[in-house]
């Protein structure tokens, strides 16, 4: 018995004597120094002096529907660029025996420059409050609508106190009615990509302007005339408005519910053109 206990010690000892040297013989040579800074790792290989450095890259999936939205968003300083005119049923002999214009003007007369009337929006802000699944939005805003309506003939004149539109002596290079409001819009807005800030949709309502400044201008050789008067516009503006969102492009556009006249006269302006706008 002690003689097979002693034999199954030398056995054991012959064995691990032959793995303590087969593991030795398959020990590898260091790799050399590796330092890791943050998110770059610095590597010096066996045997040389040169440092091989290499960044961690992190990949991020993106998510194309975005985060949820937020019951309530803000666009803040939206700008419309565009064009005004009007559309004009006026009966210029009543007109001219109420002694509002003289009996030379008429509808020719005060057809406007269709490429050079121009309607400039500046919306303080506007707000989008979710209704329906961010699908279905109530849409409104502050801001200042400004138009200028320049006439194809340069020759007629706006007198003030009482107002009267004549035909004057002086071909003038520019002539040009202004009427800036103080306007709010509410519409009721559809999204069809609620998810996506640049989506498909579009919006419809009304708007309520403030006639807060009219001026007559004209220009001619450098010189600027200006007569500042209401000229008997009217001082509320009720419009129809929409809007149309194709991705990056938006379009405006807005037709008013009555004549911009206090009197006489039977005008109906309109407005459209380019929004520029986060959503």
């Amino acid at each position: 018995m002690k003689r097979i206990f002693t034999l199954c010690i030398a056995a054991c000892t012959v064995i691990t004597g032959f793995a303590q040297t087969d593991t030795t013989g398959q020990q590898k040579a260091p790799e050399g120094d590796t330092i890791r800074i943050g998110g770059m790792i610095i590597i010096r290989k066996p045997g040389s002096k040169d440092r091989e450095i290499t960044k961690d890259r992190e990949y991020k999936m993106r998510n194309r529907r975005g985060d949820k939205p937020s019951n309530i968003s803000t666009n803040w300083w939206i700008v419309d660029l565009g064009f005004s005119n009007y559309t004009d049923n006026s009966n210029y002999l009543m007109s001219a025996t109420d002694g509002f214009t003289s009996p030379a003007i008429g509808k020719d007369e005060m057809k406007l420059k269709a490429g050079k009337s121009r309607n400039v929006n500046v919306w303080f802000f506007m707000q989008k409050l979710n209704i329906a699944k961010h699908v279905v939005n109530l849409k409104y805003g502050l801001g200042l609508e400004l138009n200028n309506y320049h006439f194809d003939n340069t020759m007629v004149m706006f007198d003030k106190n009482p107002t009267y539109i004549s035909l004057g002596a002086t071909d003038y290079k520019k002539a040009k009615l202004a009427a800036d409001y103080l306007t709010v819009p509410v519409m009721l807005n559809f999204d069809f990509t609620p998810n996506r800030r640049k989506g498909f949709g579009f919006s419809a309502g009304v708007s309520a302007g403030y006639l807060y400044s009219a001026r007559y201008k004209t220009k001619d050789d450098g010189k600027i005339n200006k007569v500042k008067s209401d000229f008997d516009l009217e001082r509320f503006k009720i419009s129809y408005i929409g809007e149309l969102s194709l991705g990056p492009i938006r379009l405006y556009g807005s037709y008013a519910t009555k004549n911009m006249w206090e009197k006489s006269l039977d005008m109906t302006p309109y407005n459209f053109g380019f929004r520029l706008s986060n959503w």
